[in-house]
C-alpha cells in the first residue's frame, strides 16, 4: 500500500483549514460552551467533536469510495446538496441581523458526560463534516495509488489532526475573544463578513468541482 502524495495532505490540511475556521454547529457549540462555562467544559467537548471525525472517517474509509465509484451520480447529488447547504450558511452569517458565535450568550451548565456526549452529536449530525468527507476529501483520491480506504485514512487523519488543533485554540482563545469583540463591534463585523465570504467561495468551488 502506497502513501499519498504530500501535495495531497497539504491540500486536505489547507482545505480543513478553511473549513474549520467557518462558523457551523461544531464552533458555535465550542465556543459557546468555553464562554459560558469555561475552558474545560470546551475540551471535554471537543473530545466528542474528535470522537465524531474519528467515526465519519471510519465511515468514510469503509463505504463511500466504493459507493461513489459504483454509483458516480451519487457524488454529483452529495457535491450539489453540499453546495448548497454552504451557500444557506454563508447567507445566514451575511444576512441583516445574522450574528457571529463569539457574541456571548447565558446557556446553564452541562455536565461533563453530556459536554462530551454533546460535543459528539453535534459534530455527527454536522452536514459541513458530512460534506467534507462525502464530497471533497474524494477529490484527492488517486485510483493510481491503489485502495481507496488507505488513501482515505491517511487523508482523514490530516484533517482531525488540523480540526482537532484549530477548535482546541478556539476553545482556549474563545472568552478573551469574544470579550474583544464585545468592545469592538466593528471587529465583530469584519468577523462576520470575512466567514460569510469564506463560506460562499467554498460553496461555488464545491459547485463546480469534479471527482479525482
Amino acid at each position: 500500500m502506497e502513501l499519498v502524495s504530500l501535495t495531497s495532505l497539504l491540500g486536505v490540511a489547507v482545505l480543513e483549514l478553511g473549513m474549520v475556521l467557518i462558523p457551523g454547529p461544531n464552533m458555535v457549540y465550542l465556543t459557546s460552551r468555553a464562554i459560558s462555562q469555561g475552558r474545560r467544559a470546551g475540551f471535554v467537548s471537543l473530545a466528542g467533536v474528535a470522537l465524531g471525525f474519528v467515526a465519519y472517517l471510519i465511515a468514510a474509509a469503509a463505504g463511500l469510495s466504493a459507493l461513489f465509484a459504483a454509483v458516480p451520480e451519487a457524488y454529483h447529488v452529495v457535491k450539489l446538496l453540499g453546495a448548497a447547504y454552504l451557500a444557506w450558511l454563508a447567507w445566514q452569517i451575511l444576512r441583516p441581523g445574522g450574528v457571529s458565535p463569539f457574541e456571548p450568550r447565558q446557556l446553564d451548565p452541562h455536565s461533563s458526560a453530556r459536554l462530551f456526549g454533546m460535543g459528539l452529536l453535534t459534530n455527527l449530525l454536522n452536514p459541513k463534516i458530512a460534506l467534507l468527507y462525502a464530497a471533497l476529501i474524494p477529490q484527492f483520491i488517486d485510483p493510481a495509488l491503489g485502495a481507496a480506504w488507505w488513501q482515505f485514512l491517511q487523508l482523514g487523519s490530516a484533517q482531525i489532526v488540523v480540526g482537532v488543533a484549530v477548535n482546541g485554540l478556539i476553545v482556549f482563545t474563545a472568552a478573551a475573544l469574544a470579550g474583544h469583540l464585545a468592545q469592538h463591534p466593528r471587529a465583530l463585523r469584519t468577523q462576520r463578513y470575512a466567514s460569510g465570504t469564506l463560506l460562499g467561495f467554498f460553496a461555488a468551488r464545491m459547485a463546480v468541482s469534479k471527482p479525482a
